[in-house]
């Protein structure tokens, strides 16, 4: 019975023990119900998952983490979003593969896993027929992935650092690094990548401003494993200590990717919850990536000659700054909004 593994939680590493049963909330800031805030067209994520038609993301409301510099804290730590149910969920993965979704890709769920696995499954049972995508920082017990194991085909993992002293001041938990590993390295054990061609079905600019021709091929997942790591400024080390992780556990197994758009965020919260994010975000400099760094990873990433590693362009472009009290949280050219928690679906 999925009620069981909420009587008294254990479900995340952190094992709060508190019954979610009876609408109380663990430490995600969820009882057993799922809510989720926005659900659309993605167009920001890998090539190899936005492909032609972009990634289907669904943001889940809660978390088990507490990341001092949370792009989308309104809905991972401050609770917007609403309740869904099964039904609710299966129309929306529906309407996204019907707008030409490549994938689902499951924002933040981790706090919900057993119910997940029945809503997934239902969905595929409704007709959804393209692959599910987790999309989570890693923070989670191999036990509970093994729940998604028959439904997921895509894994989507960050892996944000190697220290546990700098875990505990900038997400609130000592024991991440060894639980991201262990997670990571189950995902890569059990789902090797398998990489196919995908035709355009017409012509269409993508969010980059490239013309892609009808018929026109690229690369898509349909299984497999991509790790990413933000490079956190001034701290070089960090991402120099999971590089070299990466390069002996998962390079060949799974794509590599390292993100340098750390951007301040401008959180909109009472002043208790400022002053105790300022004091986590003192781990880090928290300013945007300056070119000299750029200059280095590059050179970081050519040492380690990494088999597939995606990187990106350097930009100080905040633009794409999440807001999800909008019905349009994103930029246009990175996300074609489907369903909103405030709006309901949007056609």
């Amino acid at each position: 019975m999925t009620e069981n593994y909420y009587l008294a939680c254990t479900q995340c590493p952190r094992k709060c023990n508190v019954d979610r049963t009876h609408k109380k909330c663990g430490f995600c800031g969820e009882t057993e119900e799922v809510r989720i805030a926005v659900a659309c067209l993605h167009f920001g994520e890998e090539p190899l998952i936005t492909v032609h038609g972009g990634s289907g993301t669904i943001f889940f409301t809660g978390c088990t983490l507490r990341c001092a510099f949370c792009q989308n804290y309104q809905i991972s730590q401050d609770g917007m979003g609403i309740l869904v149910s099964k039904d609710e969920f299966c129309k929306i993965c529906l309407k996204l593969q019907d707008a030409g979704a490549e994938n689902i890709n499951l924002v933040t769920g981790s706090h919900a896993i057993p119910k997940l696995a029945e809503f997934i499954e239902a969905a595929q049972m409704s007709g959804c027929k393209i692959p599910f995508c987790w999309n989570s920082s890693a923070f989670e017990n191999v036990e509970m992935l093994e729940l998604l194991k028959p439904f997921v085909k895509i894994w989507l993992p960050d892996f944000k650092t190697l220290d546990k002293k700098f875990s505990a001041k900038l997400f609130g938990a000592e024991q991440y690094p060894e639980t991201a590993e262990k997670a990571i390295l189950w995902m890569l054990k059990n789902f090797p990548l398998k990489i196919a061609e995908e035709k355009a079905k017409q012509d269409y600019i993508d969010a980059n401003g490239e013309k892609i021709k009808k018929g026109q091929t690229r690369e898509k997942m349909t299984q497999g494993v991509i790790i990413r790591h933000l490079f956190m400024p001034g701290k070089f080390s960090e991402t120099a200590d999971v590089l070299d992780w990466l390069k002996k556990h998962a390079d060949g197994k799974a794509i590599i990717s390292l993100m340098n758009q750390y951007t301040p965020v401008p959180f909109t919260e009472d002043e208790q919850k400022l002053a105790k994010r300022k004091e986590a975000l003192s781990a880090i400099e928290n300013r945007l990536v300056n070119k000299q760094e750029d200059l280095d990873l590059k050179d970081l990433i050519e040492a380690y000659d990494f088999e597939t590693l995606f990187y990106q362009e350097l930009t100080d472009d905040t633009s794409w700054l999440p807001d999800f009290t909008k019905k349009q949280p994103f930029s246009n050219k990175l996300a074609k909004p489907i369903w909103h928690w405030n709006y309901g679906f949007l056609d």
